[in-house]
């Protein structure tokens, strides 16, 4: 398959979805199954603004989903929805191809 004008403009709108600075490290926490947001935040190390933003545009293009459980306080937790799941693959075959390519130390 040779890298024609359908296929960049293809991989260019992959890239404005799953651009983001911390969208490739949401989707691999979620691979696990769902998590709250505030979990979320600790174990990764984020701050809750820039894991909203993240988490918002994730869920405007279809890729996790947001659940509020009326609990005291308001739980709110994420999952990825079929679509952010069949992401998975591309998402493994990447990290494979950063293994076997890139330097270990960095």
């Amino acid at each position: 398959m040779s890298l024609n004008h359908t296929c960049a403009k293809s991989v260019k709108q992959i890239m404005d979805i799953f651009g983001g600075k911390w969208s490739f490290i949401i989707i691999g926490e979620l691979h696990a199954g769902p998590k709250r947001f505030n979990e979320m935040s600790r174990d990764l190390g984020i701050s809750t603004k820039s894991l909203s933003d993240a988490l918002k545009s994730l869920e405007a293009n279809g890729v996790v989903t947001r659940t509020v459980h009326p609990t005291a306080p308001i739980t709110v937790e994420y999952t990825l929805t079929e679509k952010g799941r069949d992401f998975e693959q591309v998402f493994f075959a990447m990290s494979k191809w950063g293994m076997k390519w890139l330097k270990k130390d960095e």
